[in-house]
């Protein structure tokens, strides 16, 4: 039997690589989608293109939006500093409707090649506390998908969005992807990476990622941009 597509969103840090291994593990087809967003730590994208090659993507495409446009996040807007220090709320790292951006166009890429599988790499554990992060933003989005689309309506197959890590903790995320053969050394997850793809070590990703492998007893491959 011919595998099964999926498009699986690829941002390049340790989550999204984790889902694409999952995604392949299970034995789909995955068309990794990545978006050029206008973010500060562009580090990333290039990480994406080597992620999506090491770990067997039949595709990856690059997606170029301007969400610095709506400002509004530390991520688009170089005049919103990176909080280097526990915030209350939700962050000022959050992109305004960024994830319902993300999954309506993998949703339309989705339906362009035939796949009624996306996967996509959200967490509500070990997390900043962004809104579309939640198991209920996906919920709802699957709904939205399956009424929103030709396919929905009149395909054969719903539409199903997986967040496998959602309930996950970052350490057994860690384990999952090393069991996968994930190398995390390729992955950049810092909000302000230099670009080198080098982390800054104190923004939240940088320490949310730094308690995942500590939390999961392996070496932390991630590398850091010189101090003092």
């Amino acid at each position: 039997m011919a595998a099964r597509n999926a498009v699986v969103l690829l941002s390049g840090g340790l989550d999204s690589a984790t889902v694409l291994a999952m995604a392949r593990d299970a034995g789909y087809r995955c068309h990794a989608i990545s978006f050029d967003y206008g973010q500060r730590h562009r580090a990333e994208l290039s990480a994406c293109s080597e992620i999506a090659g090491t770990l067997g993507a039949a595709d990856h495409r690059r997606v170029r939006l301007e969400l610095g446009a709506i400002g509004g996040s530390a991520l688009t807007d170089p005049s919103i500093a990176v909080p280097e220090t526990p915030t209350q709320g939700i962050p000022v790292t959050y992109v305004p409707a960024r994830n319902t951006v993300f999954l309506a166009l993998a949703l339309g890429y989705a339906e362009v090649i035939g796949a009624s599988d996306l996967f996509i790499g959200v967490n509500a554990v070990d997390y900043s506390g962004y809104p579309d992060c939640r198991p209920e933003f996906i919920r709802a989005f699957e709904t939205t998908a399956n009424l929103a689309t030709r396919a929905g309506v009149e395909g054969e197959s719903p539409f199903r969005i997986h967040a496998p890590l959602s309930e996950l903790s970052k350490a057994d995320i860690i384990r999952r992807g090393l069991d996968l053969g994930v190398d995390y050394s390729r992955t950049v997850s810092c909000y302000q990476a230099d670009a080198e793809g080098r982390a800054c070590g104190v923004c939240d990703s940088c320490r949310l990622r730094a308690d995942g492998f500590r939390e999961a007893g392996v070496p932390d491959p991630t590398r850091y941009q010189p101090t003092g």
